[in-house]
């Protein structure tokens, strides 16, 4: 959805022909991945982070546009919200430092940025959710002025039929509704891009999918919605629902959400591509004037734009990516499980145990995706969701035995799986010192039980017991941690409190 988007409204004629052309596109799919015209294996990863626009009192501002005018990078642009600002990293190949030299380029984007925000009296603010943000901040009014924002937000809307119903339930309840999708711009995330052959697509998404759970016990961020404490991460529950086409007739019936985990292990990028159209109605029908098998029978590389188009409207946690660069397609793997923050070190650090975990889980002669059910990988993302590094999760066991057992997530990664991507990182040629550090800092993430979520609930209620009121102490929380993402040390070292 980053693509310049026109269209005012569209017809039955309109979805009729998108259809068609979709179905075009993924013939063009299968005999792109038949004739083995993907790109060679470049070992390329990328990230993108979403952030907030928050003033010196800790209050959202509603300021991006003036801000990124200030900023003048195009490594910088819009996002649903007129709060939100996304930055996006060039792609690097893994090996190396490249872990320290994408800490250095984040870093000095991410300062630059919030200077330039201090001029219109704002600042840079990476969380997962900014805790601050009340219900009446997150209304069409509040819509980032692009018009693939209010398209998206109107066919969302048309195919619902109705306010969308906000409901979750944890620590506290929020229950509320909300006339448009703008409190889908509340969930600000770290999207991590690894590029990868047609062969090893499979293994790797289906790696993805089996750590997605961990990947959240660890780097929760998220334990405030509009002021209310509900899960450890509650981005995904708000984000399903802020986006949800399906009114409670529909959801009864089961039928899927556009926001999706999933619900099989699958063999091939085409299983994806073709559930997308299989399962979800068209929400942008806006075709090409490209004929993708015509551009294939002329030894063209067909762009497939409204396969991508429709991909982007499909909210998987792990997505299924179709690029084309100077005339060469290629497949990539986007990992949208984690929230933004809190410091660019703790977001190197999620970013060395995904790749390195992901990397030796996809190379296991016995895959865990063979020894485990799709539904305990679904399982361990809910429980993460709602219990952070608290969770306990399912996992198979070791050794030929078999069988899978319940432990608590830090456990499992301090035996288990920091090994794994120690090895993993090791296999993509990462020196010796990007990968202890980084990995060192999830590990001491693990011993101490502490992540972005778990420090701002504790500063949150310690706030409370020293009698400021729940707005006071949300605010108090946020310039808090405003300051310490900024010093930069990982939140495992952060002091609980507002300082």
């Amino acid at each position: 959805m980053g693509e310049k988007v026109d269209a005012d409204g569209f017809g039955p004629a309109d979805r009729q022909q998108y259809r068609r052309k979709l179905q075009q596109c993924l013939a063009g799919l299968a005999r792109l991945l038949a004739e083995k015209r993907f790109d060679r294996p470049r070992n390329l990863m990328g990230l993108e982070i979403e952030l907030n626009l928050a003033g010196a009192d800790g209050l959202p501002r509603m300021l991006n546009a003036p801000v990124l005018e200030r900023i003048a990078s195009s490594d910088f642009q819009t996002e649903l919200g007129l709060f939100n600002l996304e930055v996006n990293i060039a792609p690097h190949r893994l090996g190396g430092r490249v872990f320290d030299r994408l800490a250095e380029e984040i870093g000095t984007g991410i300062g630059y940025a919030d200077r330039k925000a201090a001029e219109l009296d704002a600042g840079v603010v990476m969380i997962g959710i900014l805790p601050t943000l009340a219900q009446s901040d997150l209304v069409f009014e509040n819509l980032s002025a692009a018009d693939r924002y209010t398209l998206l937000n109107n066919q969302i809307l048309a195919a619902r039929g109705e306010d969308f119903i906000l409901d979750i339930h944890g620590v506290e309840s929020l229950q509320c509704t909300s006339e448009s999708i703008v409190p889908e711009a509340a969930c600000t995330s770290v999207q991590l891009h690894l590029q990868v052959t047609p062969a090893r697509f499979a293994a790797v998404w289906n790696a993805a999918q089996a750590v997605s759970g961990v990947q959240i016990a660890l780097g929760a961020n998220a334990p405030f919605v509009f002021g209310r404490e509900v899960w450890r991460e509650s981005r995904p529950p708000l984000f399903t629902q802020a986006t949800d086409t399906r009114p409670p007739e529909l959801q009864s019936q089961g039928v899927r959400p556009r926001t999706w985990f999933g619900e099989r292990w699958v063999d091939s990028v085409y299983d994806l591509f073709e559930e997308n159209l299989r399962y979800f109605p068209a929400l942008l029908p806006i075709c090409d004037e490209e004929d993708p098998l015509l551009v294939l029978d002329e030894g063209g590389v067909p762009k497939l734009q409204e396969l991508v188009l429709h991909n982007g409207t499909v909210y998987r946690w792990n997505r299924p990516v179709y690029g084309w660069v100077d005339g060469v397609p290629h497949l990539r793997v986007e990992n949208r499980v984690l929230p933004a923050g809190p410091t660019v070190t703790d977001v190197i650090a999620n970013a060395a145990f995904y790749y390195g975990l992901v990397r030796s889980l996809a190379d296991e002669p016995r895959p865990v995706w063979k020894r485990m059910a799709f539904e305990d990988a679904e399982a361990n993302f809910d429980t993460a969701c709602r219990h952070g590094i608290e969770a306990e999760l399912r996992w198979p066991r070791a050794g030929r035995a078999g069988g899978v057992a319940t432990l608590p997530a830090v456990r499992l990664v301090l035996d288990e799986l920091l090994p794994l991507a120690a090895a993993g990182l090791d296999a993509w040629h990462i020196e010796p010192a990007d990968r202890d550090f980084y990995l060192g800092v999830i590990e001491q993430r693990c011993l101490r039980k502490v992540n972005g979520a778990s420090w701002q609930a504790d500063t949150f209620h310690q706030a409370l017991d020293s009698g400021l009121d729940r707005e006071a102490a949300l605010a108090a929380t946020t310039r808090r941690y405003r300051t310490l993402m900024h010093q930069g040390e990982p939140v495992h070292t952060w002091p609980v409190g507002i300082g």
